[in-house]
């Protein structure tokens, strides 16, 4: 049965000081660091790859990230995969737990975690399933 856990998180981001550009063109990399709150309570921890055009500030990006943790009162950490592209035709973006990355108490979960971010504010809603 399908769960759907609620929350917010802040988000810091350290950048690569050995960003590629070419020709207006960026490749990237970057350090996150999260601190989730809510029904999803800890810390994420991961790497991004970035590209973006600076004049048109269309981007894309990579990232994968281990959240440790608890869901739902059980324990454990497991890896999101994140892959988001914006345009000027809007913005797509999917973050879904890595297959078999769930430790501990949280071994077996599967899911997809949506984000908005309103006035500065970043929500969430992860739709999970554990066994």
């Amino acid at each position: 049965m399908t769960q759907l856990a609620r929350g917010t998180f802040t988000v810091k981001l350290e950048a690569d000081a050995d960003a590629d550009i070419h020709e207006g063109v960026s490749l990237g990399r970057m350090r996150l660091n999260k601190v989730f709150e809510g029904d999803l309570a800890g810390t994420g921890a991961g790497t991004m790859l970035t590209s973006q055009n600076a004049s048109t500030g269309s981007a894309v990006y990579v990232a994968i990230e281990r959240v440790s943790g608890t869901l739902g009162g059980r324990r454990g950490s497991f890896v999101f995969q994140h892959l988001g592209t914006m345009s000027k035709d809007g913005r797509e973006l999917s973050i879904r737990v890595a297959p078999d990355s769930g430790t501990g108490e949280l071994t077996g979960l599967a899911g997809v975690f949506t984000l908005t971010i309103k006035d500065g504010i970043h929500a969430y809603e992860f739709a999970y399933t554990l066994p």
